[in-house]
């Protein structure tokens, strides 16, 4: 066995040196020119060469050193001015690293040679092994003719080479593989697996050859069709100049922007946008958003007005054609229709008017077709934008041209499809905006709703100010209690109550049925349905202040009318009181019962929703405890504290108002509202609450025949309240005689239709006195029913039984 060498050592970074191969490498680190001194000092000039694992490492260990290195020569030495040396190295045989021996001033290593084992086969074995190093040689020549940077002296260098181990080291010297990979290749002995694992190697160089080629291929395919497309465009621009072809797609656009009647002050901008889209390749994702950006410009109508006819006349026989009753309301809105035409009399350019109308009604009442009614009187253009669950004020304004899919806000993109810039604009359930953390879209619509500002809107897509000024804009909500006030402020209301039974049958009778008739393909004679099953069907099958529901059934009895004339030989169908509830089943609302008898502790209020008012029944129970007050059925805030008000009031008074003894101390007080799952809240229910507790404290019954509405104050005093139609209504289909309203609203007492006042007394009420002098029956048939209250004066006595009553009928 031979000895081993002792040499010196210079470890490499991401560089392995094969054997039989020359390669120049450049010495830079202190202890590597201390080896290669050591190196150049002897005769011979062996240096032993090995890599590193790590390449970042400056000083690295032994441990750090792979143990499988290069036998080398040195041939040529160049010292370089930076004091680094560049040596040409010869590549001798494979050594393994035994022993590190010393680390300082330089590596001095003890190796032993490596034998490359396999090249001795005979027989099967030796034709394999040709058989592989001659398709290694095959696959290497289409290798080099692929690749775009190896020339073809590098399959000439390696054609004539017979020896298989020097065979590997200089493919595997061609190969952009990485230093793990060139280390497994020199550490292995058997020549056999060697040539297998350059071969895998080159193989998938040649696939990652394959794929870089294709992708460059479809680049290359990419970059050539831009670069025609965008010489042929140039091409036939300047054709189309030549010929004076005005089909160009840039030259109509402009044409269309000269010509739509854009601002004036705003057209440099719109210059500004047209050349840099002209300069811009058309592939561009920039050159897209512009050409959007002024496709938009010339989409609006920026000068295009509709036709409008200012006829006062015209527009009446149009709301009255179209609506049954709600005369205040029409009255008002031709009030609003004189004025604009007065004022386009005078100045046509002030034909916008100053003012914008809101609907403010239930659903169902038909502010949507009075606004569609009123488009039509005028001969304008209506466009709807529903403002319902909108909580984005860019849905108002638009977004900024820097986000991806921007465009104007709906109050553009409606103008934008109408075509005109003078219609009828219906912003629908405006009492329905919400705000997130996107903005408030209520302060977006201050500037629409603005006649003094939105002659010049700015939308945050078209950035170029839009008259609105013309627009006539028409709001629509169910209550005005969610619409911030100042948007409020900007806006004229217009309120819609109920209807009556009466005007539900009109309505029906004109509108309803024969609208249904045509829709569900019926004939004119096939349905008819008898006033008395109209009544119930309004009475027991909906219950709503307007008539969406009305129509509802009233479209389910036309279908069902409609089944039957395709099955029956008689398809005349006739609809009555008792055979109703054969074609809609059982009625779902049962008609609203008050009590046949006076009780003690029972009062009814009156109460009013969005939908329309209903009565509102409260019970007061009293039993002995400690002066407990209790509340239940789902009350708000307000109601409670109407209750606590009332409680108070009749503690303070107690003497007075011949309540039971031992009030307050020893009495517990519960206050119940039924229909415990509907939330309730308002001021209004505070004379009733107050009513019913005074009725069970004292004994007194309430008369079944009286409701009443009104806020009380601790004083004992009655404010106004709203929705006195409403709540007259509600009263009157239960079948109340007597309603008592807080005085402060006789002025309201005028919406109140004829109908209803014919057979109910409304009689206001100043105090809670009179509240309780009419309600409260009488102890005895001897006792007065007055209450003496010393702050309560009437031409020097307190007797409030005899007070005003009022009967508008």
């Amino acid at each position: 066995m031979p000895a081993p060498l002792l040499l010196p050592l210079i470890p490499l970074r991401d560089t392995v040196v094969f054997p039989c191969l020359t390669v120049p490498l450049l010495i830079g680190r202190s202890r590597s020119l201390a080896a290669l001194k050591a190196v150049l000092a002897t005769d011979d000039q062996l240096v032993i060469l090995a890599a590193q694992k790590d390449s970042d490492c400056e000083d690295p260990l032994a441990k750090q050193i792979y143990r499988v290195g290069t036998l080398a020569k040195i041939h040529q030495v160049m010292r370089l001015p930076d004091e680094s040396v560049k040596i040409l190295v010869e590549g001798q045989e494979r050594v393994a690293i035994t022993r590190f021996r010393r680390r300082q001033p330089g590596f001095q290593v003890e190796a032993e040679p490596i034998e490359t084992v396999g090249l001795a086969e005979e027989g099967e074995r030796r034709d394999r092994l040709e058989v592989m190093q001659r398709m290694l040689v095959d696959e290497f020549a289409k290798y080099v003719s692929a690749h775009p940077k190896l020339p073809d002296a590098a399959y000439e260098s390696v054609q004539e080479i017979v020896d298989p181990t020097r065979l590997t080291d200089l493919i595997a010297s061609f190969l952009p593989i990485d230093l793990e990979a060139k280390q497994q290749l020199l550490a292995e002995a058997n020549v056999s697996p060697r040539l297998m694992q350059v071969s895998q190697l080159l193989h998938g160089q040649m696939q990652l050859m394959e794929i870089e080629q294709e992708i460059h291929a479809r680049v290359r395919e990419r970059i050539d069709a831009n670069q025609k497309e965008y010489y042929l465009r140039e091409q036939l621009k300047v054709i189309q100049s030549e010929l004076g072809d005005e089909t160009d797609e840039m030259v109509s656009l402009r044409r269309k922007l000269e010509t739509i009647g854009i601002p004036t002050e705003s057209w440099p901008r719109v210059e500004r946008e047209l050349k840099r889209l002209e300069q811009l390749p058309p592939m561009t994702a920039e050159a897209g958003t512009i050409q959007n950006y002024l496709e938009w410009l010339a989409a609006l109508p920026w000068q295009q007005m509709g036709s409008e006819t200012l006829d006062l006349l015209r527009a009446e026989r149009v709301l009255n054609a179209d609506h049954y009753g709600q005369e205040k309301v029409k009255e008002r809105i031709l009030e609003f229709l004189a004025v604009r035409q007065l004022l386009a009399d005078r100045d046509r350019s002030r034909s916008g008017g100053p003012a914008i109308l809101c609907l403010v009604g239930p659903p169902g009442v038909g502010k949507t077709s009075l606004a569609r009614s009123i488009a039509n009187s005028l001969d304008r253009k209506l466009v709807r934008v529903s403002l319902g669950g909108v909580h984005d004020e860019s849905a108002i304004r638009g977004h900024r041209r820097t986000y991806i899919g921007s465009m104007p806000g709906r109050i553009l993109q409606a103008l934008r499809d109408v075509g005109t810039r003078n219609p009828v604009m219906l912003l629908d359930e405006i009492d329905k905006l919400s705000t997130s953390f996107q903005g408030d879209p209520a302060a977006a619509l201050l500037e629409v709703l603005d006649p003094e500002q939105n002659a010049s809107f700015s939308d945050h897509f078209v950035e170029i100010p839009f008259d609105l000024s013309q627009v006539f804009f028409i709001c629509t909500a169910n209550t005005d209690d969610t619409i911030p006030a100042p948007l409020l402020d900007r806006m004229d209301v217009v309120r819609l109550g109920g209807y009556t039974v009466a005007e539900k049958m009109a309505i029906a009778r004109q509108h309803l049925i024969p609208k249904q008739i045509e829709r569900n393909g019926l004939e004119k004679d096939t349905l008819e349905l008898q006033t008395s099953a109209l009544q119930r069907l309004i009475c027991e099958y909906t219950r709503e202040a307007g008539v969406r529901n009305l129509e509802r059934k009233v479209g389910a009895l036309c279908r069902k009318v409609a089944r039957k004339s395709l099955t029956a030989s008689d398809k005349r169908r006739r609809i009555t009181e008792r055979n109703l509830e054969s074609y809609l089943g059982t009625p779902p609302f049962l008609p609203e019962e008050k009590d046949l008898q006076n009780q003690v502790g029972i009062c009814t209020g009156l109460a009013w929703t969005p939908y329309g008012g209903c009565t509102l029944p409260i019970e007061v129970n009293v039993m002995p405890g400690k002066g407990k007050l209790q509340l239940t059925g789902q009350l708000g805030d307000v109601m409670k504290e109407s209750a606590q008000a009332a409680f108070s009031f009749i503690r303070s008074h107690r003497k007075e108002l011949q309540v039971t003894d031992g009030f307050p101390d020893q009495i517990d007080v519960h206050i119940h509202i039924p229909e415990g799952a509907t939330p309730k809240d308002g001021p209004s229910a505070g004379i009733a609450m107050a009513t019913a507790l005074v009725s069970a404290l004292s004994g007194r019954a309430v008369r079944h025949d009286v409701a009443m509405t009104g806020e009380i104050t601790l004083r004992g005093r009655i404010l106004p309240i709203g929705g006195l139609k409403e709540k007259s209504l509600a009263a009157k289909q239960v079948g109340i005689r007597t309603v008592l309203f807080p005085k402060g609203n006789t002025k309201d007492l005028q919406s109140v239709p004829d109908e209803v006042t014919r057979n109910l007394e409304l009689r206001p009420v100043e105090y809670l006195a009179e509240v309780l002098d009419c309600a409260l029956e009488e102890r005895s048939a001897g006792e007065k029913r007055t209450f003496v209250l010393p702050w309560v004066k009437v031409g020097g006595a307190a007797a409030l039984g005899d007070g005003p009553t009022l009967n508008p009928s």
